[in-house]
């Protein structure tokens, strides 16, 4: 279903799509790709929300820098200094997150109004980023393809190709409460990972692939995700051909189960320290699938090059349930 959601300051429209599956509803803005909402059931069939937004555009709008439930890009998370260099020429990014550029400069992917067309059970969102917009070479095509399968379970498929050498790094920022209101903390996590890229004082990786264990950084077996974290951890799978389960979500009180899957080599958790109103610190926790920050800058990294005649694909898919 497709509903007017409200217009932009210029007058541009933006649409909210609702898809609905196996007892799980999803709505999808036309405005930065946003998951409005998921609602799904508890143990007791109670269905609710669980991630972080708005009922309204001018919420977004007047709140743009946790980019709730945003498709972002075209660089998710930092790159140092806001520059990077591809085939010996170095580009200037804005850095919105100084001295750094984050999540794609000033204006990227999230504040953008996406083409949207229906597909089986689901949505393509598609746009043009124009050669030099934010700073990133190159004419780059990207689709972002959100469906729910017979689950109940939310697929992301991501696709991008460019008519130049580039850098592409893609996710959903969505924060998750899987109780619906309240801290997050207390939420069991588990990440299939045993090491992390620890960070210096602006959060950019050392470049070191450090050992989780005997560290707070350790949830290779189920623990509360508490507070403090905006980490890339390194996961164990590394980059494959279809999405493998890498992360599960448990809160206790509801019973709601939510687990990550992904085609991506890292998951950023972030456990939202710094939320304001009309949220709360720790109100929900994001689990970014990635590569890792910084990879322009960082050969050693896997790699986030796109170059002429390639495909970039990523997939991540959420899943629900209950115990």
């Amino acid at each position: 279903m497709n509903e007017l959601f409200g217009a932009l300051p210029d007058g541009t429209p933006v649409h909210r799509w609702t898809l609905q599956r196996a007892g799980v509803r999803v709505r999808v803005l036309s405005y930065g790709g946003i998951v409005q909402s998921v609602e799904v059931p508890d143990r007791e069939g109670r269905a609710g929300n669980v991630v972080l937004g708005f009922a309204d555009l001018h919420g977004y709008l007047a709140h743009p820098e946790p980019y709730f439930g945003a498709l972002v890009g075209r660089y998710a998370n930092r790159i140092a200094g806001a520059r990077f260099t591809l085939d010996g020429e170095t580009y200037v990014l804005a850095p919105n997150n100084p001295p750094n550029s984050l999540h794609g400069g000033e204006r990227g992917f999230d504040k953008r109004v996406w083409d949207v067309e229906p597909v089986a059970h689901g949505v393509r969102l598609s746009r043009v980023s124009p050669d030099g917009e934010e700073g990133f070479p190159g004419r780059l095509e990207v689709t972002a393809t959100c469906t729910l399968e017979e689950s109940g379970a939310l697929r992301i498929g991501y696709e991008a190709v460019a008519d130049a050498p580039t850098v592409v790094n893609l996710t959903n920022h969505s924060y998750f409460n899987l109780g619906g209101s309240g801290n997050a903390g207390g939420h069991e996590l588990r990440i299939a990972a045993s090491r992390y890229t620890p960070v210096d004082a602006d959060l950019i990786p050392t470049g070191v692939l450090e050992e989780v264990a005997g560290t707070r950084f350790d949830f290779r077996a189920a623990r509360k995700a508490g507070a403090g974290y905006d980490h890339n951890f390194v996961l164990d799978k590394g980059v494959t051909g279809a999405p493998v389960e890498v992360a599960e979500l448990h809160d206790p009180a509801s019973g709601r189960v939510l687990t990550v899957a992904t085609t991506e080599p890292g998951l950023q958790l972030y456990t939202a320290d710094h939320l304001g109103e009309p949220f709360a610190p720790g109100d929900g926790i994001a689990l970014e699938t990635q590569h890792f920050p910084d990879s322009p800058n960082r050969p050693e990294f896997p790699s986030t090059v796109l170059r002429p005649g390639e495909v970039f694909r990523s997939e991540t898919v959420y899943g629900f349930s209950t115990r």
